[in-house]
C-alpha cells in the first residue's frame, strides 16, 4: 500500500484531452492502490459545484451588460477553490491520499491573468491566504494541435462555457501554458493531439516512479 499524499495536476486547454486523461490515470492506479481520488477545478465539493454553476451561467447570459467584471469572475474561481482546498486537497493531503486534479493554479494563470490580464499581484495575494504553501507535485501539461482541438470540442454532446471560446483565445491560452511551464522540473509538456495507448502508459509509468510503484 502507498502511504504518501501525492498531488497531480491536469493542464491544457479544452480539448486537450487532460480530462480524458486524468480519468484513465486515475482507473489504471485504482486497481493497484485504493488511497487514490479524482477530482476538478472549478468544483471538486459540494459547495465548490455551487460556486461553478454561478460561472458557468454568468456566460450563457445573452445580455452582455450583466456579464460578471473580470475581477467578480476571478474572485469566484478562487472561492471555488478555497472551498476545494479547505474541504477535500487538505484533508486528502493529510490522509495520504494520491490526488488527480483537473485544472488547478495554472489554468487562473493562463486564462485570468495572460488571457484576461488580470493583475498577477491580485490573484498572488489571494493564493497566500489560501494556498498554505499547496503545491502540485508534478503538473501535466497537455499540448494539442489546433485541428484536433476544434474537432474535439465539435464533437462534444453538451457544452458549456469553456467551450465556447474563439479558437485564437485557445492558442493564446495554450502559449500561456507553455510559457508558465518553462523551465519547471515539477511540470511535463506531453503532446496530445492523439490521445493514443502509448501517451496513457507514458503517463501512467511516469507516475508510478514517480510514487515508487513497481
Amino acid at each position: 500500500m502507498y502511504k504518501k499524499s501525492f498531488f497531480i495536476v491536469f493542464e491544457g486547454i479544452e480539448g486537450s484531452g487532460k480530462s480524458y486523461q486524468a480519468k484513465i490515470l486515475f482507473k489504471k492506479l485504482k486497481k493497484l492502490i485504493n488511497n487514490v481520488i479524482l477530482t476538478r477545478e472549478p468544483g471538486g465539493t459540494k459547495s465548490a459545484e455551487i460556486i461553478r454553476k454561478i460561472i458557468l451561467k454568468d456566460y450563457f447570459e445573452k445580455n452582455k451588460k450583466i456579464k460578471f467584471d473580470k475581477y467578480t469572475d476571478t474572485l469566484l474561481y478562487l472561492a471555488a477553490r478555497n472551498e476545494h482546498l479547505k474541504n477535500k486537497i487538505i484533508p486528502a493531503l493529510k490522509n495520504k491520499k494520491i490526488i488527480i486534479c483537473d485544472r488547478f493554479v495554472d489554468s487562473t494563470l493562463a486564462y485570468q491573468v495572460y488571457g484576461k490580464r488580470v493583475s498577477l499581484n491580485f490573484i498572488n495575494n489571494i493564493h497566500k491566504q489560501i494556498l498554505r504553501k499547496i503545491k502540485p507535485n508534478i503538473t501535466f501539461v497537455l499540448k494539442v494541435k489546433k485541428q484536433s482541438f476544434l474537432s474535439r470540442l465539435k464533437k462534444r454532446r453538451s457544452r458549456n462555457r469553456y467551450d465556447n471560446f474563439p479558437a485564437k483565445f485557445y492558442i493564446k491560452a495554450q502559449n500561456a501554458f507553455l510559457k508558465i511551464s518553462k523551465n519547471k522540473k515539477d511540470h511535463i509538456i506531453l503532446e496530445s493531439s492523439k490521445n493514443t495507448p502509448e501517451l496513457q502508459k507514458k503517463i501512467f509509468q511516469i507516475i508510478k516512479r514517480k510514487i515508487g510503484l513497481k
